[in-house]
């Protein structure tokens, strides 16, 4: 405790990798640092509790439970309710662009022609500290409309006049921040990226005429969800901002959110603005959850499309859900990164991008993801084909969906298969998204994909899953630890050996192993991964 009887939090700087002092300084002031750890002391025991309520449905699914909609939530399900009218800034979302919050990266994200920029702190951000602190000092600066940036090539970046708006995404509430302690224990990281952001910028946002908006990662539950009330309440009335200013869109990207969605947009109360169909992340806690069950082995990523029976179900249970409490619906991610040296790969991509949105904009999402300023116009004009003028469409109730608890845990793949190119191919992704994690860079150009860590992760539990369900594949051999092993050495020796690509393929092979082989299932890899982070 200082002596005014606030929590005092002990910065931990690593020894490299230390962003500019005038950065750091100006981030992490006396003020900003008692502020989180008034965060941390209030909220940290019950983040506590949540995270073991988690581990308790966990073990409860491995002795066999199954996940259903609960019974005693069923009059939030079952009222007629609405969330609060979106902001007029933050009504029309028909294109979103996703992306570290790194400057050069930032700036074309808002100068793309999207509606929306969500400025990343977690699957798209490696949390170096440098990362970390230089993520805020560019927010903060964004939100001046100071930010910039300069190329050692000498190239100038700056925001145009209509930038996107801005939409910050912090780190779940699984993950710690190492090099913030209070009373030798590392805070929330969730708490530090929500807190510095809204300590800085806050109160500027609204003295600007908008607010501070969120993305929220990674929630299992509506009690999660309505934690996050809960800060952003606390938050507002420390920091003078009014009440229900901050407005949150949920990612749903676990399989236990599925089935809560009624009840996290009803836990957010004011604070509520829409659910995302965050697809990458969601097959992975798919696959996680229900990793010991050979009844729900999934098939290679490849074929884990969006028109997967499954999918479908989660994907129309989200429109039917968000439309009927007047909240935005917004669809998943294309990943693709548009290439100018192969024409033809090119127009593949392409098309499967255009019938991915068609899709969406046919079923009622009010808006979508990219993750490349290339393809925004191609987004939007297919979104303003069926929107129009309209800054939504919120108006189609989708009435007629009604998806069953079955329909969201029938894993069944027509023709799912698993092949040695699937597993190649998990493996060698796994290991360059690894290897260009620990270097730094959390948003990853890996064969025209645009990755972060959600991929890295499907890739990785798919491979212990297979492993341990014995999975055969459709040449008739069984997914082994040693034919693992054995591709494993020969897509490290493709990809350079240990001190190939960005120098950290050494301790990517050791970090996938660890999580491949070992029998215990790892539930974030970042966790592990970020031990050997400056």
């Amino acid at each position: 405790m200082d002596p005014t009887g606030s929590p005092r939090i002990a910065v931990e700087r690593p020894v490299s990798g230390t962003p500019d002092i005038g950065d750091a300084d100006a981030i992490l002031t006396p003020d900003a640092l008692a502020f989180v750890a008034d965060l941390q002391a209030t909220f940290g025991p019950r983040r506590e509790a949540l995270l073991q309520a988690r581990r308790d449905r966990q073990t409860a699914i491995d002795g066999g439970a199954d996940l259903d909609f609960d019974p005693a939530t069923a009059d939030i399900r079952t009222a007629d309710w609405t969330v609060p009218a979106a902001p007029a800034d933050l009504d029309d979302r028909r294109v979103e662009i996703t992306g570290p919050a790194e400057p050069k990266m930032m700036i074309n994200a808002l100068n793309s022609g999207a509606r929306v920029f969500m400025a990343d702190l977690e699957d798209a951000l490696s949390p170096t500290w440098a990362n970390v602190i230089g993520g805020q000092a560019a927010l903060r600066d964004a939100v001046r409309g100071e930010l910039a940036f300069t190329s050692p090539e000498g190239r100038a970046y700056r925001v145009g006049e209509r930038p996107a708006q801005l939409v910050v995404r912090p780190r779940g509430w699984h993950l710690e921040e190492r090099h913030l302690q209070l009373d030798g224990a590392p805070l929330s990281a969730s708490l530090v990226d929500a807190g510095l952001y809204l300590f800085h910028n806050g109160a500027e946002r609204v003295r600007r005429g908008t607010a501070p908006y969120f993305y929220l990662p990674k929630l299992q539950s509506a009690a999660e969800a309505g934690l996050w009330a809960e800060v952003f309440r606390h938050a507002e009335e420390r920091l003078g901002i009014p009440a229900g200013s901050v407005r949150t869109t949920v990612l749903i990207e676990t399989i236990h959110a599925a089935f809560q969605m009624d009840e996290i947009l009803h836990a957010l109360g004011p604070y509520a603005a829409g659910l995302n169909a965050g697809r990458w992340d969601y097959l992975f806690s798919c696959i996680k959850t229900f990793r010991g069950r050979a009844s729900r082995i999934l098939p290679e990523r490849a074929q884990l499309t969006m028109t997967a029976p499954f999918m479908r179900a989660y994907t129309e249970l989200l429109v039917r859900t968000c439309h009927r409490r007047g909240a935005h619906a917004i669809g998943g991610m294309a990943a693709f990164i548009p290439s100018r040296r192969d024409p033809v790969a090119n127009e593949a991509a392409m098309t499967k991008v255009r019938e991915d949105k068609e899709r969406e904009s046919r079923d009622g999402f009010d808006g979508t993801w990219v993750a490349h300023p290339d393809l925004v116009p191609l987004a939007t004009e297919i979104f303003d084909r069926v929107l129009g003028d309209r800054p939504n469409q919120k108006d189609r109730g989708r009435d007629e969906v009604h998806v069953t608890a079955t329909e969201l845990l029938d894993f069944a793949v027509p023709g799912g298969r698993v092949t040695e190119n699937g597993v190649r191919l998990n493996v060698s992704v796994a290991l360059q998204y690894l290897d260009a994690w620990l270097a730094g860079n959390g948003a990853a150009a890996i064969s025209n994909l645009m990755e972060d860590a959600a991929t890295a992760e499907i890739c990785r539990s798919q491979l212990w899953q297979w492993r341990v369900g014995g999975a055969g594949m459709e040449d008739g051999r069984f997914v082994t630890g040693g034919l693992y092993s054995a591709i494993r050495d020969e897509e490290l020796a493709a990809l350079g050996g240990p001190d190939g690509g960005n120098g950290h393929l050494g301790d990517a092979a050791e970090i996938l192993d660890a999580l491949v082989l070992d029998d215990t299932f790892t539930e974030f890899l970042t966790i592990p991964a970020g031990a050997l982070l400056d």
